[in-house]
């Protein structure tokens, strides 16, 4: 059983290791972003520390700077609303302690609830969560320190392509769960809701959209079950009737002598 979860905290921390790698790249393009972009470097910092949520948070840098910093508050929680359902579905993933939730929340991610997500509900997940919680927001955090220091000399994340990693390894921790052939439906349903959507509303919209095809699972689960409203069965029906009716010791006999002419019993 030990053997057991060392090999499964090992597969656990690498592929965290592996995402952790893109973040740490994906944050040095940030904190070089936001300096570029006028934003003090304790600010940008900060932001990485308090706000913590990349898309959000590069949406942010680029309407401060285009001079609105309302409409970066307002996309902000736009954006990161997506952290409601995410909190319904960890449940007690994060702990008991009002504390380890309050901590927790902070750390939630797509990619910390994909990890968490990946692993059957209790100890397992509850590890998985704070694994990938503490060392994804240490990545974030240093590549922002990095990319502070690097200045302008780090490029963009598009342009690498490093844009591409946090999808697809979202993709491979969710794959697993695509089993389900309802929580397939469902997945698939969304995406394709999203991707409608995607030219017509602005950037976090899709996301919250997809979440429209859980409404007939909700739907069916909360519908009441249906009782039967046939007549009534005939009495002895059950085998518990009159004798000559199927009920009693003699009644089955009674029935066949009945039915051939014969005298029962």
């Amino acid at each position: 059983m030990r053997t057991a979860y060392r090999t499964g905290d090992a597969r656990l921390l690498r592929d965290i290791a592996a995402i952790g790698a893109a973040m740490l790249a994906v944050g040095a393009s940030f904190g070089a972003v936001a300096v570029a972009a006028g934003l003090p470097a304790w600010a940008t910092l900060a932001m990485s520390a308090l706000v913590y949520a990349g898309g959000a948070q590069f949406m942010a840098v680029g309407l401060v700077a285009a001079g609105s910093p309302l409409a970066a508050v307002l996309a902000g929680l736009l954006l990161n609303a997506r952290h409601l359902p995410f909190g319904l579905a960890l449940g007690g993933a994060l702990g008991s302690r009002r504390g380890q939730r309050l901590l927790g929340s902070h750390l939630m991610t797509d990619e910390t609830t994909a990890f968490a997500l990946a692993r059957p509900a209790g100890p397992g997940r509850h590890r998985a969560f704070w694994l990938a919680g503490v060392l994804l927001f240490l990545a974030w955090n240093a590549g922002t320190a990095l990319g502070v220091l690097a200045g302008g000399a780090v490029g963009d994340p598009a342009a690498l392509g490093l844009d591409a990693a946090f999808p697809a390894g979202l993709a491979a921790l969710l794959l697993p769960s695509l089993r389900d052939r309802e929580t397939r439906r469902v997945a698939l349903t969304g995406a394709g809701l999203a991707v409608l959507a995607t030219p017509l509303l602005p950037a976090g919209l899709p996301v919250l959209l997809a979440l429209a095809a859980l409404v007939p699972l909700l739907l069916r689960r909360h519908r009441p079950p249906t009782t039967p409203t046939g007549p009534d069965p005939a009495p002895g029906s059950d085998g518990a009737g009159p004798a000559g009716t199927g009920g009693g010791p003699h009644g089955d006999r009674a029935g066949r002598g009945a039915r051939a002419g014969d005298v029962p019993c």
